[in-house]
Formats: structure tokens, C-alpha cells, sequence
């Protein structure tokens, strides 16, 4: 049994999260603890899904940097399901989260659920995988691709890669697809390999490591990387209760220290954060053996060529590394994501998305905060290799 088929035994079916989760956020569930004031003594409650997106709340807890700020921190919680881990935090079992970017969004606005960004996890780390016999995004043409959430940075890149290449988007499929339909279906990242192996999809989108598990297992290939779509997009984001960063401000300010000091030290010790994320390292925080974590972290100059060649990699001239690790939450991408968001199809009522205004959910949902002090006391932006502005503009090509 490989490394995939052992994980599509342990996750759930992804769809039935997203109408879990769909409960959760229109307020259809009741769930306890949602109106108390924060308890000033609460540890750090990290919880996480197995996947690189999560490393810097993971690297953090490994190497003690909560601990180095005077915090009090339990070992982290992993989930299975996005259905989840919203659920886990919006109950106050965990208070300091990974999500998917777009998934705050709709919390945040589709739930009125008083969710903040306080900083990114990583850039990057995501990529679209296929057969061998698809060799560019138009071959998906009367095919099924699977994404790991309808919320999702994925999901986005992806039904923009679509449309740039003439294919529309279908939610629920009929019996056939015509040449130029392709259907998209919610699927556990767990079962995303072997469905593309018994040929029920022609690929899928989805955080790392799964393509990389993919490529090491013989599955598929990489026909796009989503940071050489989007350069140097967010994924998932540091996500925690409005709450706690009203009422215990130096608590905040001392987590996101150590996850931006986690992320500092993860740009010079990929190998070792490798290492640490394994199945094979004490803390077992992922299902992954350290080669296939190794193919995503650690930079490869002759893969990246070979990615080059296959055009996986179509502007190299960006430099971006497979994952790459910067903490602070750029507005620009927020407006450019919510802008996306309206034109990206969904299952459910999106309705919330028409009147969202960009700039102001760049302001709203994202408190800064705390990652710029913690981004001074490292020396300024300079130190994660960024220009020292806390302004950019967003890169987005077919």
C-alpha cells in the first residue's frame, strides 16, 4: 500500500465535509462556547490538516518557538477534513488554525462567523496533476478533475486556467460532457491518487504533498504549478478568533511571533523541515515519508529544468520555489481573491459574494498587526527576501 492509499483510508469522503461544512457556516449546526470572552490562560490549541500548508505551525510546535515566547501550547490536533477542523475551532477546541484562503472569506461573510487572517502560511505549494496521456490544460476537455473544496485557492486557479483555455466549468454534470466541458467534483486529497489511477478523473488540484506522492508513486505528473499561474499566491492562511486578538493582544502577538520565526527558519532548513513534518520524526505530524516531503521543500535544480521542458514551469524567470514561506498577508491578493471569487463557480449559495466590496475585505478580514512587529524584530521584510514594502502588485497568466 502506498503513501496515497494509505491516507484515502484514514480521510472522509470530501463532499459530504462540504455539506457539513455548509451546515456549520449558514447556522444550521449549534455549536457551544461561540459568544464567551477568551480565557486568558488558554494554550495554544493548534489544529491542522497533513499537508505542507500547515509546516510553520508544525516546525513551530517541533522546534518549541511557542514555548521560547513564554506560551503554554498542547500538542496539535490533526483532522481529517476541512468539516472538521472549522468545526474544532469555531467550538473553541483549537485556536490557532490553518484554512484555505478563501474559506475565511466565507466565514467570515457567508456565516458572520468572526474569523481573522493574521498572517500567511506559505506561498505556492500547490499544483495540478494528470494522466500521462494529458498533455496541456485543453486536453481536459469532456474529462473530470477533482478539487479539494469549492472555497479554495485551488478552485480558483484552476477554472481560470480553464476559461483562459476556452473549456467551461460544469458543478453537476450531466450523463456526458461535451468536448469542451470539463466537470469538476469535490474529493478528499487522499483519493485524488487513486482515482487517477483507476482513470474515474483525468486529474486534480491540490495542495502538496499529494502531487508530489503522485509523481513518486507513479501516478501522474505535474501539468501546472498554481505559483506559475498566480505568482507567490497564498494557499492557506494563519487563522484565529477574532476574540483572542481583542482580548489577549500579547498572547496574539507572542503566537504569530513564533510561526513567523518558524517560517524564517524554514527558508534555510528545508532538508531538516522535512525531516521534522515526517512520518519517520517524533512529533508523526504527517502520514509522508521525508523523500516525498524533500521533493517539495528542498529546491531541485535539475527537476526544475525538467519542469521547464514539460512547461509545468512556464516562467522561471519568477524563480518561485515549489513552497515557498512569507508571512506577511499582502492586500492585493485579498482584493484580487475576492474579485476572482465572483466568477468562480461553486456549489451552494454564493450570494454573499456579490456585495462584498475588495478593499474592504482586505482591510476587515486581515489584522496585520501583529506579523509586522513580528516581521520588524527579524530585521524588516528584507529577511524573507521581499523588497521592503508592505505593498505588491498580483501576476496572474494562463
Amino acid at each position: 500500500m502506498n503513501d496515497l492509499d494509505h491516507l484515502a483510508h484514514d480521510l472522509p469522503v470530501s463532499r459530504r465535509d462540504f455539506l457539513r461544512l455548509s451546515a456549520l457556516l449558514t447556522g444550521a449546526i449549534a455549536l457551544p462556547g461561540l459568544a464567551r470572552a477568551a480565557n486568558p490562560d488558554d494554550p495554544v490549541r493548534i489544529g491542522y490538516l497533513p499537508i505542507t500548508d500547515a509546516s510553520p505551525l508544525l516546525v513551530a510546535h517541533a522546534r518549541q518557538l511557542f514555548e521560547q515566547q513564554g506560551l503554554n501550547v498542547e500538542a496539535p490536533r490533526l483532522f481529517r477534513s476541512w468539516a472538521q477542523i472549522v468545526e474544532a475551532f469555531m467550538a473553541g477546541q483549537v485556536n490557532v488554525v490553518h484554512l484555505l484562503s478563501p474559506m475565511t472569506i466565507w466565514a467570515r461573510y457567508g456565516s458572520q462567523f468572526p474569523a481573522k487572517v493574521v498572517a500567511w502560511n506559505h506561498m505556492s505549494g500547490s499544483a495540478l496533476t494528470v494522466a500521462p496521456t494529458i498533455q496541456s490544460v485543453k486536453d481536459l476537455g469532456g474529462k473530470k478533475v477533482a478539487v479539494p473544496f469549492w472555497y479554495s485557492i485551488h478552485n480558483v486557479v484552476l477554472q481560470h486556467l480553464l476559461r483562459e483555455n476556452g473549456l467551461t466549468v460544469v458543478t453537476k454534470p450531466a450523463d456526458s460532457l461535451k468536448a469542451n466541458e470539463v466537470a469538476l467534483s469535490i474529493m478528499a486529497p487522499a483519493d485524488m491518487g487513486p482515482a487517477l489511477a483507476n482513470g474515474a478523473i483525468a486529474g486534480f488540484i491540490v495542495a502538496e504533498p499529494f502531487n508530489a506522492a503522485a509523481e513518486t508513486n507513479g501516478i501522474g505528473r505535474v501539468l501546472r504549478f498554481t505559483g506559475d499561474v498566480w505568482r507567490e499566491h497564498a494557499c492557506c492562511v494563519v487563522t484565529m478568533h477574532e476574540r483572542d486578538l481583542k482580548d489577549r493582544p500579547e498572547w496574539s502577538q507572542k503566537v504569530v511571533n513564533a510561526v513567523v520565526n518558524a517560517q524564517h527558519w524554514l527558508r534555510d532548513n528545508r532538508k531538516e523541515g522535512a525531516q521534522l513534518l515526517s512520518k519517520d520524526a517524533p512529533g508523526k505530524y504527517t502520514p509522508f515519508p521525508p523523500a516525498v516531503l524533500e521533493r517539495v521543500l528542498v529546491p531541485n535544480a535539475e527537476r526544475s529544468q525538467q519542469y521547464v521542458r514539460e512547461g509545468a514551469i512556464r516562467h522561471p524567470e519568477w524563480k518561485d520555489e515549489r513552497i515557498e514561506y512569507q508571512p506577511y498577508p499582502f492586500p492585493s491578493y485579498t482584493e484580487q481573491l475576492v474579485k476572482l471569487l465572483k466568477n468562480t463557480q461553486v456549489e451552494g449559495n454564493n450570494q454573499f459574494l456579490s456585495a462584498l466590496d475588495p478593499a474592504f475585505v482586505a482591510r476587515d478580514l486581515v489584522d496585520d498587526r501583529f506579523v509586522r512587529k513580528s516581521i520588524a524584530t527579524l530585521g524588516g521584510l528584507k529577511a524573507f527576501g521581499l523588497p521592503e514594502k508592505f505593498t505588491r502588485s498580483e501576476t496572474i497568466v494562463a
